[in-house]
């Protein structure tokens, strides 16, 4: 499937809709017990379901976090092939992100236009002609 605006956000189905939503209700299954019997196994429970909670959204911080930084050196280079010159120390990394799906011809445009007018990552995907697509970030 050729990805565009519609379709660029995905979801890994095993963390978005399985791990996520049952360490939650495990959790609110924990605090209700708690609630009910206040004990020290319960608490522990709670505390457990709660760290659970915690690695898990920190888990998926980080791993995004190290695909931003690799994600604006990609787009750095780019910007240095195309121009000859340093991609600009302006943009902020939700537009350097949305950058990327704009192809080779519009992207060095697009920059510009994202610096002159203070453009938000959704105007910049609005604004792609030609998609890019980028199938690994998840």
């Amino acid at each position: 499937m050729e990805q565009n605006y519609k379709n660029h956000i995905r979801f890994n189905p095993a963390y978005h809709f399985v791990a996520v939503p049952i360490t939650f209700l495990a959790f609110c299954c924990a605090v209700y017990a708690f609630l009910k019997h206040s004990d020290f196994t319960h608490g522990l429970m709670v505390i457990g379901f709660l760290l659970l909670i915690v690695a898990l959204f920190f888990a998926r911080y980080f791993s995004l976090r190290v695909q931003d930084r690799a994600a604006r050196a990609e787009e750095r280079l780019r910007y240095f092939m195309l121009t000859g010159k340093a991609l600009p120390t302006e943009l902020r990394m939700g537009q350097i992100l949305a950058l990327r799906f704009a192809s080779d011809e519009e992207f060095v445009a697009l920059t510009d236009q994202a610096l002159r007018e203070k453009l938000s990552p959704k105007e910049i995907k609005l604004l792609i002609k030609n998609w890019r697509a980028d199938y690994y970030r998840i």
